[in-house]
């Protein structure tokens, strides 16, 4: 059952990037059941095709755009936004959730791996948002949620790549914000730590056979770290993601909103 009014985001057009992944896939399915219009992007076509099967459960299909992109390619930016608009119009909102992870210690880092997860993580998803922010300046009106981490706010072992994209993000958000502020647009960003998803359970698998213990060792370390004791469901993340994107969050501006069990306390 939804925690939110089946109309809180009414006449609103959310686009969310990064919809085949496990934020961005109950991020779309939350905002529908909210009276939003959607369009989801990614660059899985079975998963896309599945979300569309479970959006129609919650909508009528009138209120889905699905549209295969590639947001590294500007090519796939532009037909995305075109497709977008031409389907539901005015795009109100924006919600950021492409991403992948990866990374290694310092001296084991190639220099086209962090290339990569910045332009996947970070300027990739600056150009696209730089397009859609230019269309909201003129109406006066909208919201970007951007899917940061606590790796945003902090470093770990092994994680220079990745913290890396998600500092950069964070930096830009809060810069974004003071600026977009002036045009009753409100940028914000949340930073969920481990999460419930397919990326979350590489990352551990990882961690696992670097430290030669057994993922479900791994797992059970990591949950033992966390105050409440177990992992973010990618639910949690999208029901907070959903609230910034409410009317009753109007004076949140460039926060950064932390989902960590208590693991990240400042």
């Amino acid at each position: 059952m939804s925690v939110f009014a089946i109309d809180a985001l009414k006449d609103r057009h959310v686009l969310i990037t990064g919809a085949t992944g496990g934020i961005g896939y109950e991020t779309a399915k939350v905002l529908i059941s909210m009276g939003a219009k959607v369009t989801v992007t990614g660059r899985n076509p079975d998963k896309l095709c599945q979300l569309e099967k479970d959006l129609l459960q919650l909508a009528s299909k009138n209120k889905i755009c699905v549209v295969l992109a590639d947001i590294t390619k500007e090519k796939d930016r532009t037909n995305l936004l075109q497709t977008a608009e031409e389907k539901q119009g005015y795009i109100s909102d924006l919600v950021n959730a492409a991403g992948v992870s990866g990374g290694a210690p310092v001296e084991q880092l190639e220099t086209d791996v962090i290339e990569q997860l910045m332009d996947i993580n970070y300027f990739s998803t600056f150009r696209l948002t730089k397009e859609v922010y230019q269309k909201m300046i003129p109406v006066k009106r909208g919201n970007i949620v951007n899917v940061a981490s606590l790796s945003g706010l902090r470093g770990t072992y092994g994680n220079s790549a990745y913290a890396s994209t998600k500092f950069a993000m964070i930096g830009w958000t809060q810069s974004m914000a003071l600026e977009a502020i002036e045009y009753n647009i409100r940028v914000n960003a949340v930073c969920p730590g481990f999460v419930d998803t397919d990326m979350a359970h590489d990352i551990l698998k990882k961690k696992a056979e670097r430290n030669d213990i057994s993922y479900h060792q791994a797992l059970e370390n990591a949950t033992k770290s966390i105050p409440s004791g177990r992992l973010t469901t990618a639910l949690e993340v999208a029901n907070t993601i959903a609230f910034l994107l409410t009317d009753a969050a109007q004076n949140i501006v460039g926060e950064s909103v932390k989902i960590s069990g208590g693991s990240v306390l400042r």
